[in-house]
């Protein structure tokens, strides 16, 4: 053990890793997965799916998730850096309806693992950004929901750079809130 460190946050499951990085003049080394490492410290998952996207400055993803196959994920950015922003929709949670934020950049390497039940969504800062994430179950594209990015009943505090014109698909800015989430699927 000690390839990585782990933080937990203030919802429960979500956890932010930070693989130890070994460097020198040649650059650097980094495990960015390790099956029995990740499992030490709770997160035993079997990843099925990779999947990376390209994005550029004031590109905002989401926040999506997956109605009746539902993923786990761990994210991370390979150039440049984002927002990541997640928000809990699993039923019965006592922190329902919450979102946590975190900042993910090549620079810092940091992952974040995001359990089923949460949706996702992020900001690109950088002027370009690639982001890379392991899926526990395949996409399904008739499976898709999502929750509105500015919903102020959930309050997620985009650190958006004055002057950025965010660049959404027009499905990202049709979604309804979260209680219109929580209409449609927890009844």
């Amino acid at each position: 053990m000690g390839k990585i460190t782990v933080e937990t946050c203030e919802i429960e499951g979500l956890k932010v890793i930070t693989p130890a990085v070994f460097g020198d003049e040649r650059g650097y080394f980094m495990e960015t997965y390790q099956y029995e490492d990740f499992k030490a410290v709770g997160i035993d998952q079997v990843f099925v799916q990779d999947n990376q996207s390209a994005s550029v400055k004031g590109v905002l993803r989401g926040l999506h998730f997956q109605i009746q196959y539902p993923q786990d994920k761990l994210v991370r950015v390979l150039k440049g850096e984002v927002f990541d922003a997640v928000v809990d929709l699993r039923p019965g949670s006592k922190t329902y309806g919450k979102w946590h934020g975190v900042l993910l950049s090549a620079e810092n390497k940091k992952q974040f693992f995001v359990p089923k039940g949460f949706a996702h969504g992020f900001l690109v800062l950088s002027d370009y950004a690639e982001f890379a994430y392991k899926c526990t179950d395949y996409y399904h594209p008739n499976d898709e929901g999502g929750i509105l990015w500015n919903d102020p009943e959930i309050g997620i505090a985009w650190p958006i750079p004055e002057g950025t014109k965010l660049i959404q698909s027009p499905k990202d800015t049709q979604w309804g809130g979260i209680k219109e989430y929580t209409e449609k699927y927890r009844k």
